[in-house]
């Protein structure tokens, strides 16, 4: 029998600081899109306050080559541990899964630092696959995202 519960974690080594990745998973995701136009279309702040837990952000994102579109509150911002939790409340996704959340870990090394990204879910039914997609997406973005901060350094 399978478990219509899954998670799936990959980790992605960067050269930019574990700090410098979080903040902008934390504070300022609505500059993903900037780096990114052809993953992430758009990040909207609906409700709350960026970098505030309890926020509201509403991403426009490509998957598999389809556009798609997540609505997600923020749970938990670890400015210590340089990690911020997502949860799905609204959007495709919620079409294959009952739960969906998104965890996204930097921790510093000697040069740059490495992105634990987890995803934890809750499929609709046994017939739903992995999210290996949404990971492979989190790596990109991951990778796009390093060399945009490392760029700037």
């Amino acid at each position: 029998m399978s478990s219509l519960f899954g998670q799936l974690e990959t980790e992605v080594e960067i050269k930019a600081s574990a700090d410098k990745f979080h903040d902008v998973f934390s504070c300022r995701p609505h500059h993903i899109s900037n780096v990114t136009p052809e993953k992430i279309q758009g990040v909207d702040l609906l409700e709350g306050e960026w970098g505030q837990p309890g926020t509201i952000v509403c991403w426009n994102y490509m998957h598999d080559g389809v556009a798609e579109v997540a609505k997600e509150v923020i749970e938990a911002i670890d400015d210590e541990n340089h990690s911020t939790t997502f949860r799905v409340i609204e959007g495709h996704l919620l079409e294959k899964y009952k739960d969906f959340h998104i965890i996204v870990q930097a921790t510093p090394k000697d040069e740059g630092s490495l992105v634990h990204w987890t995803l934890k879910y809750e499929k609709v039914s046994e017939d739903v696959p992995d999210a290996n997609g949404m990971l492979q997406l989190a790596i990109d973005v991951t990778k796009d995202l390093d060399s945009h901060l490392t760029q700037q350094a």
